[in-house]
Protein backbone atom coordinates (compact mmCIF):
# COMPACT_ATOMS: atom_id res chain seq x y z
CA UNK A 1 0.00 0.00 0.00
CA UNK A 2 1.24 3.36 -0.04
CA UNK A 3 2.99 4.92 2.42
CA UNK A 4 -0.11 7.04 4.02
CA UNK A 5 -2.74 6.18 6.26
CA UNK A 6 -5.07 7.87 4.75
CA UNK A 7 -4.63 6.65 1.13
CA UNK A 8 -5.77 2.69 0.60
CA UNK A 9 -4.79 2.50 -2.31
CA UNK A 10 -2.19 -0.36 -3.65
CA UNK A 11 0.61 0.78 -5.79
CA UNK A 12 3.89 -1.29 -6.99
CA UNK A 13 7.00 -0.52 -5.37
CA UNK A 14 10.28 -1.98 -5.43
CA UNK A 15 10.26 -3.32 -1.76
CA UNK A 16 7.86 -5.55 -3.30
CA UNK A 17 10.85 -7.45 -5.35
CA UNK A 18 10.92 -11.30 -4.31
CA UNK A 19 13.61 -11.99 -6.72
CA UNK A 20 11.89 -14.48 -9.42
CA UNK A 21 11.02 -12.45 -12.80
CA UNK A 22 7.52 -14.41 -13.66
CA UNK A 23 6.49 -14.76 -9.95
CA UNK A 24 7.49 -10.89 -9.77
CA UNK A 25 5.83 -9.99 -12.85
CA UNK A 26 2.52 -11.41 -12.11
CA UNK A 27 2.92 -9.81 -8.42
CA UNK A 28 3.24 -6.17 -10.45
CA UNK A 29 0.58 -6.54 -12.74
CA UNK A 30 -1.47 -8.07 -9.45
CA UNK A 31 -0.99 -4.74 -8.26
CA UNK A 32 -1.43 -2.43 -10.98
CA UNK A 33 -4.24 -4.04 -12.04
CA UNK A 34 -6.10 -4.28 -8.59
CA UNK A 35 -4.94 -0.20 -8.47
CA UNK A 36 -6.70 0.61 -11.78
CA UNK A 37 -10.38 -1.12 -10.02
CA UNK A 38 -9.20 1.06 -6.91
CA UNK A 39 -9.58 4.05 -8.72
CA UNK A 40 -11.78 3.34 -11.62
CA UNK A 41 -15.12 5.35 -12.20
CA UNK A 42 -18.06 3.49 -11.69
CA UNK A 43 -18.63 3.22 -15.30
CA UNK A 44 -15.74 1.67 -15.51
CA UNK A 45 -15.69 -0.36 -12.42
CA UNK A 46 -16.83 -3.45 -13.77
CA UNK A 47 -14.23 -4.11 -16.99
CA UNK A 48 -11.29 -3.06 -14.46
CA UNK A 49 -12.70 -5.53 -12.01
CA UNK A 50 -13.33 -8.23 -14.35
CA UNK A 51 -9.57 -7.91 -15.70
CA UNK A 52 -8.36 -8.45 -12.49
CA UNK A 53 -10.00 -11.33 -11.62
CA UNK A 54 -9.10 -13.29 -14.97
CA UNK A 55 -5.27 -12.28 -13.44
CA UNK A 56 -5.90 -12.99 -10.09
CA UNK A 57 -7.42 -16.15 -11.53
CA UNK A 58 -4.24 -17.00 -13.73
CA UNK A 59 -1.70 -15.54 -11.31
CA UNK A 60 -2.67 -18.30 -8.89
CA UNK A 61 -2.90 -21.20 -10.94
CA UNK A 62 0.58 -20.18 -12.19
CA UNK A 63 1.65 -19.84 -8.51
CA UNK A 64 -0.03 -23.25 -7.92
CA UNK A 65 1.52 -24.85 -10.24
CA UNK A 66 4.80 -24.08 -9.36
CA UNK A 67 3.99 -25.04 -5.74
CA UNK A 68 2.82 -28.52 -6.90
CA UNK A 69 5.59 -29.36 -9.66
CA UNK A 70 8.25 -28.61 -7.32
CA UNK A 71 6.77 -29.76 -4.44
CA UNK A 72 6.70 -27.25 -2.21
CA UNK A 73 6.01 -28.52 1.43
CA UNK A 74 3.58 -26.02 2.59
CA UNK A 75 1.53 -25.83 -0.28
CA UNK A 76 -1.62 -26.92 0.52
CA UNK A 77 -2.13 -24.09 2.80
CA UNK A 78 -0.86 -21.80 0.17
CA UNK A 79 -3.22 -23.11 -2.15
CA UNK A 80 -6.32 -23.08 0.15
CA UNK A 81 -5.68 -19.15 0.57
CA UNK A 82 -5.59 -18.75 -3.44
CA UNK A 83 -8.81 -20.55 -3.44
CA UNK A 84 -10.42 -18.75 -0.58
CA UNK A 85 -9.40 -15.04 -1.99
CA UNK A 86 -10.95 -16.91 -5.94
CA UNK A 87 -14.37 -17.51 -4.33
CA UNK A 88 -14.47 -14.47 -2.72
CA UNK A 89 -13.73 -12.94 -6.12
CA UNK A 90 -16.55 -14.88 -7.65
CA UNK A 91 -19.10 -14.00 -5.05
CA UNK A 92 -18.23 -10.68 -5.87
CA UNK A 93 -18.23 -10.58 -9.84
CA UNK A 94 -22.06 -11.96 -9.16
CA UNK A 95 -23.17 -9.01 -7.06
CA UNK A 96 -21.79 -6.77 -9.18
CA UNK A 97 -23.24 -8.15 -12.49
CA UNK A 98 -26.85 -7.67 -10.64
CA UNK A 99 -25.45 -4.10 -9.80
CA UNK A 100 -23.76 -3.80 -6.61
CA UNK A 101 -20.72 -1.88 -7.33
CA UNK A 102 -19.83 -1.13 -3.20
CA UNK A 103 -19.02 -4.49 -2.71
CA UNK A 104 -16.31 -4.77 -5.34
CA UNK A 105 -15.03 -1.12 -3.99
CA UNK A 106 -15.22 -2.87 -0.69
CA UNK A 107 -13.00 -6.21 -1.66
CA UNK A 108 -10.48 -4.53 -3.40
CA UNK A 109 -10.05 -2.28 -0.41
CA UNK A 110 -9.34 -5.66 1.02
CA UNK A 111 -7.50 -7.24 -0.89
CA UNK A 112 -5.13 -3.82 -0.93
CA UNK A 113 -4.39 -4.92 2.53
CA UNK A 114 -4.29 -8.25 2.44
CA UNK A 115 -1.85 -8.96 -0.89
CA UNK A 116 1.55 -7.10 0.35
CA UNK A 117 1.61 -9.06 3.71
CA UNK A 118 0.58 -12.45 1.73
CA UNK A 119 3.36 -11.42 -0.79
CA UNK A 120 6.03 -11.33 2.34
CA UNK A 121 5.15 -14.18 4.11
CA UNK A 122 3.68 -16.72 1.54
CA UNK A 123 4.79 -15.98 -1.95
CA UNK A 124 8.45 -14.86 -0.50
CA UNK A 125 8.73 -18.45 0.58
CA UNK A 126 7.71 -20.41 -2.09
CA UNK A 127 10.50 -18.62 -4.13
CA UNK A 128 13.01 -18.92 -1.34
CA UNK A 129 12.20 -22.51 -2.12
CA UNK A 130 12.12 -22.30 -6.17
CA UNK A 131 15.61 -20.55 -6.02
CA UNK A 132 17.20 -22.91 -3.79
CA UNK A 133 15.81 -25.85 -6.15
CA UNK A 134 17.20 -24.09 -8.95
CA UNK A 135 20.16 -22.20 -8.02
CA UNK A 136 20.76 -23.83 -4.34
CA UNK A 137 20.74 -20.74 -2.43
CA UNK A 138 18.06 -17.43 -1.79
CA UNK A 139 17.36 -15.08 -4.82
CA UNK A 140 19.30 -11.82 -5.25
CA UNK A 141 17.03 -8.87 -5.40
CA UNK A 142 18.47 -5.51 -6.76
CA UNK A 143 16.00 -2.52 -5.88
CA UNK A 144 16.02 0.80 -6.96
CA UNK A 145 16.96 3.57 -4.16
CA UNK A 146 14.43 5.19 -2.48
CA UNK A 147 15.09 8.79 -2.88
CA UNK A 148 17.43 10.24 0.17
CA UNK A 149 19.04 6.45 0.16
CA UNK A 150 22.55 5.89 -1.19
CA UNK A 151 22.31 3.26 -4.27
CA UNK A 152 20.89 0.17 -4.31
CA UNK A 153 22.97 -2.92 -3.60
CA UNK A 154 22.28 -6.62 -3.69
CA UNK A 155 20.25 -8.05 -1.03
CA UNK A 156 18.59 -11.35 -0.29
CA UNK A 157 14.95 -11.28 -0.46
CA UNK A 158 13.14 -11.36 2.52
Amino acid sequence: MNDTATDPTIAWKDSLLLGDPAMDGDHREFIELLHRVQTAADADLAPRFRAFAHHAREHFVRENGWMTDSGFPPRQCHIDEHDAVLKSVDEVLALMEAGDLAVVRRLADHMAGWFPAHLQHLDSAVVHWLSKQRFGGKPIVLRRAASGNPASTPTPAP
